[in-house]
């Protein structure tokens, strides 16, 4: 089954590289030809006289820029075509080969309620990112790379493990895609993202995969599979696949949406307030009388823009987006309570209880360090209320407080850069963006050191939990929505193979042998693993523990 495993991963990586260039060319071509600017952020003003990148399917491997699927009977906009971004859109179906470039990633901070230890997050300066392209003018440099102020946590690669002293390899899930919206906007302007902009876990769960959906009461499916390394011919690389229940639109329970929105002075450029207000408007056109919708802003202060509204009301709720305009300080902190506060009085039992935070995540003014923030959003995550953060804009971009503010408020965090990612979002995603189907997801992963020599976690490097923390239903994990898929890859070192550079073989004791390992048969085992999850109810308190085996 091997040697066909690693025929079709080399087979993928060839026809990837081809149809990743030809997209691209079609794309900019279709781009150019209808006037609308390649990009979705204010890098796309750049100099037309700089030449193209050297090498599309190079520069993209990391992070493949799908062909857009149009959906039925949606005509876009002049407003949305001129604020678009890259003419791109999700692919329904991708491969799970991966580029060597995928395998390679570092672990970020997350809060200690995930049992994980913090890191400290550095500002990341746009200097000279720009790459495949001759050096730019000092005019068109001043117009090329403006001031940053754009902060990533630091990321340090998972290391391969023994599974003869780690045997268990244990994490929450996490349904973001930020950061692969986040690289394209970087790859768009043709600049190289800054390393720790790319977080591999959502690079790959950017895209949705065809496992099988579940059956039942359960919320969610496993699917397992092993195939030859697509980057190292002797190893491995496990697949784990979530897929959570879908909810069709018709079915969506009442919804209590809150629209908090960030209305401070450094919003005010075109990929920040007016593309969050036609993000909503979207949004807006997509719910019903089951809904009520609520609007706060913040900027020195919060503000009260929209009681509680039905959804059929549209007219009046479209005003008041369309009323919105920037300026003066951010504080985001009192936005928070507000929000919260709104959504907990209108919290309907059963429903979709949600805050939408649209914001660049620049806090100056109240609760503003990263730590507080934390504090104040666990907090409010008790309510029962769930969040999703939309980021927005470029130059002082808060990637990391707003991860961390997401992974913390029982939510997801999704970064938009232009029309086409807000209707992925919001439209297309409507019920998994709204409704939470399980809570406190939770993975362990038990290697058999009969057959595993090595193996390593590639990406979710700031959910990585103590094994410990697997079975205690008070430590914090992922919330997965409805329809969502969730991807994690093992990369493993087969009993028998070098694992390649390692320490110098032990003088004085010898290399324990692998112990002979027997199945409920009693037969020496050939499994590779076996995988358990827990999960909660979105209103739960005890979670559900399943078990899966790959042999």
């Amino acid at each position: 089954a091997m040697p066909a495993a690693k025929q079709r991963a080399e087979s993928f990586q060839a026809g990837r590289s081809a149809g990743i260039a030809g997209d691209m060319i079609a794309s900019d071509t279709a781009a150019r030809q209808s006037g609308v600017k390649v990009g979705g952020g204010a890098m796309a003003d750049a100099d037309e006289s700089v030449e193209p990148l050297q090498s599309s399917a190079d520069v993209l491997t990391a992070a493949p820029m799908p062909t857009r699927v149009p959906t039925q009977g949606y005509q876009a906009t002049k407003g949305e075509l001129e604020m678009s971004g890259p003419a791109s859109m999700l692919s329904e179906r991708p491969t799970m080969a991966l580029n060597n470039s995928l395998a390679v990633t570092e672990p970020r901070s997350l809060s200690p309620s995930r049992g994980m230890k913090k890191s400290k997050t550095r500002v990341i300066e746009s200097e000279d990112m720009s790459f495949g392209r001759e050096k730019p003018s000092r005019e068109m440099s001043e117009r090329h790379v403006r001031p940053n102020r754009e902060t990533y946590a630091a990321i340090t690669e998972n290391p391969l493990r023994d599974p003869m002293r780690e045997p268990l390899s244990t994490f929450s899930v996490d349904v973001d895609t930020a950061s692969y919206a986040n690289v394209r906007r970087f790859l768009n302007s043709g600049r190289r993202p800054p390393k720790n902009a790319v977080r591999i876990e959502e690079l790959i769960n950017y895209f949705s995969y065809d496992d099988p959906a579940p059956t039942g009461d359960d919320p969610l499916a496993v699917s397992l599979e092993a195939a030859a390394s697509p980057w190292h011919a002797d190893r491995l690389v496990v697949r784990i696949g979530l897929k959570a229940k879908d909810i069709g639109r018709g079915e969506r329970p009442a919804g209590n949406l809150v629209f908090l929105v960030d209305v401070s002075g450094s919003m005010s450029a075109a990929n920040k307030l007016p593309l969050v207000k036609q993000s909503l408007k979207m949004l807006v056109r997509e719910l019903s009388a089951n809904d009520r919708i609520s609007l706060v802003t913040y900027a020195g202060n919060a503000g009260l823009k929209l009681p509680p509204t039905s959804g059929d009301e549209k007219e009046t709720i479209l005003e008041a987006i369309d009323s919105l305009s920037s300026g003066g300080s951010t504080h985001g902190s009192a936005g928070i309570e507000l929000a919260y506060e709104q959504a907990t009085e209108n919290f309907v039992e059963g429903g979709a209880n949600r805050v939408l935070l649209a914001t660049d995540g620049d806090l100056n003014v109240g609760i503003t360090s990263d730590d507080a923030l934390e504090s104040l959003i666990r907090k409010k995550a008790k309510s029962g209320v769930f969040l999703t953060v939309l980021g927005f804009g470029e130059g002082n971009l808060q990637d990391a407080k707003m991860e961390r503010i997401a992974d913390n408020g029982n939510g997801l965090y999704a970064y938009i850069d232009g029309l086409r990612e807000a209707r992925k979002v919001l439209v297309e995603q409507l019920t998994g963006s709204t409704i939470t189907v399980a809570k406190d997801v939770k993975l362990q992963v038990e290697f058999n050191p009969a057959t595993v020599a090595n193996y390593r976690l590639i990406g979710y490097e700031n959910r990585v939990m103590a094994a410990e923390d697997f079975r205690d239903d008070t430590k914090d994990a992922g919330e997965i929505g409805a329809g969502h898929s969730v991807t994690a890859l093992y990369e493993v070192v087969p009993r028998g193979v070098a694992p390649g550079r390692g320490a110098e073989p032990l003088k004085y004791q010898q290399q324990p042998e692998p112990p002979v390992l027997k199945g409920a048969d009693g037969e020496p085992s050939d499994d590779l693993l076996t995988v358990k999850l827990r999960w909660k109810q979105p209103e739960g308190s005890v979670s559900t523990l399943k078990e899966f085996t790959l042999a």
